[in-house]
């Protein structure tokens, strides 16, 4: 809905810098049109204290000075001619995005068991035959388990494990069900450690 004659946040120009407020945007925007730089050099100062009173947190920086001046120059979208105190050819890093964080699992074909486990299936690859190696896949093989019970809410699949770490070793591993102890692996506790950590 749109009633005439009343003035719309939504309807205005945004703001760079919300934190200070319309009514300081405006005495930028103020201090930017005036025609003598004196002038404006005596508003810009008015302006940085005020700004300096809306924002009273940035007092415990030890640059908080900079970083008003930086804004005041943000907020006169760089057109505010006075003689600046501080350096202000930088000041745009303020705004720039960081670029995307890479998510620690990325690159993992198997979600399911982690980039820590594909390492380890490739090391099995290679290593070979001794007791060193069946150590080595007698862990991992119980790692495996205890990630799908993890992924699948407590759903756990001997042969699923078998057949994974065949197929993901090229065929270097292959552990006989018949006589492979997989350790306990409680899915009931699993599931309630996962509950326990939603209701925190």
């Amino acid at each position: 809905m749109n009633i005439e004659g009343l003035d719309y946040n939504t309807q205005r120009e945004k703001l760079v810098m919300p934190e200070y407020g319309r009514e300081i945007q405006k005495m930028v925007d103020h201090a930017v049109g005036l025609p003598d730089k004196k002038e404006r050099q005596i508003c810009a100062e008015t302006i940085i204290h005020l700004m300096e009173s809306k924002n009273p947190l940035l007092q415990e920086n030890n640059d908080y000075e900079q970083t008003l001046w930086d804004h005041l120059y943000l907020m006169s979208h760089k057109q505010l001619d006075i003689d600046w105190p501080f350096d202000v050819s930088e000041v745009e890093k303020i705004l720039s995005k960081p670029q995307p964080l890479e998510h620690p699992s990325g690159g993992a074909h198997m979600r399911h068991y982690g980039r820590l486990i594909e390492q380890l299936f490739e090391q099995l690859k290679t290593m070979p035959e001794g007791e060193e190696r069946d150590e080595l896949v007698r862990l991992t093989a119980n790692q495996m388990k205890r990630n799908l019970a993890t992924w699948g809410h407590g759903s756990i699949d001997d042969e699923k494990v078998a057949d994974d770490l065949a197929r993901f070793t090229d065929g270097k591993i292959q552990i006989d069900l018949s006589s492979f102890r997989f350790d306990n692996t409680n899915s009931s506790a699993i599931n309630e450690g996962k509950k326990g950590k939603r209701k925190k």
